[in-house]
């Protein structure tokens, strides 16, 4: 019985990956306040802006289709110190590519690590732009088969059921079975600076209902002024490179 009861928890948090436990569709109440588009151009401060988008390609997904080399590394520029991580296209070549091309279209600049679950995972990858966020939600990829386990260390895309990985993925801090069983697919793993993801700020827990953290679907409404007003302790990914 114990064994099922772990198991189960570790499944019912696995099925919130990349879910937005709010789906309504109307603005929160202070959400303009925080600097969203209906609050005063000159009462925002410059640090709760939405993120200008430098590259209009952030705004055509479907055109980002380049095939990733076999072995890549990116290396992660966050509040907390670097990471480097090491892709490897054969574990998950769809999920490879995808990020290949994410990486070299500047998409993850000013990026929160917004869900920071403690002995679970670290998770990231909306965009702090809803127009860019709401793009990007209409492109999703096929599933890959799972080749390797989703141990510490490694990274794989959150997903809200089959054929759903769009742009959020995840960092595991321990090993977790229960996400093997769920086949979510690892493409790379971190190969430096696995302390600097162990530092993220973890005090706000999940999302609700099961802690406190941010609601995705606020953040895929509003961005990064929601985050920056709320949540002000979050770390983020600042910009991400390819390492030739």
């Amino acid at each position: 019985m114990t064994t099922v009861r772990s198991i189960s928890m570790g499944l019912a948090l696995a099925l919130t990956l990349g879910l937005g436990c709010d789906k309504s569709s109307k603005p929160a109440s202070g959400d303009a306040k925080a600097g969203g588009d209906n609050a005063p151009a000159a009462k925002k401060k410059p640090k709760d802006q939405v993120p200008e988008i430098k590259n209009p390609k952030l705004l055509e997904p479907f055109d980002a289709t380049e095939k990733a080399p076999d072995l890549y590394k990116v290396k992660l520029e966050t509040t907390k110190g670097e990471v480097l991580l090491e892709i490897h296209r054969d574990w998950a070549p769809r999920g490879a590519d995808r990020f290949y091309n994410l990486v070299k279209l500047g998409f993850f600049e000013e990026v929160a690590f917004f869900r920071v679950v403690d002995g679970f995972m670290v998770q990231f990858g909306l965009h702090g732009n809803p127009k860019v966020a709401s793009a990007w939600k209409t492109a999703p990829i096929k599933d890959d088969e799972r080749t390797q386990d989703n141990k510490r260390g490694t990274i794989s895309f959150a997903n809200r059921g089959p054929d759903t990985r769009t742009t959020q993925v995840f960092i595991n801090y321990n090993d977790h079975a229960s996400l093997d069983q769920m086949d979510f697919a690892p493409f790379g793993k971190v190969i430096e600076g696995m302390d600097v993801v162990d530092s993220f700020y973890k005090e706000y827990g999940d999302a609700p209902p099961g802690g406190s953290g941010p609601n995705q679907g606020k953040i895929e409404r509003t961005g990064n002024p929601y985050l920056k007003r709320n949540f002000p302790k979050l770390d983020y990914l600042t910009t991400a490179s390819i390492v030739e």
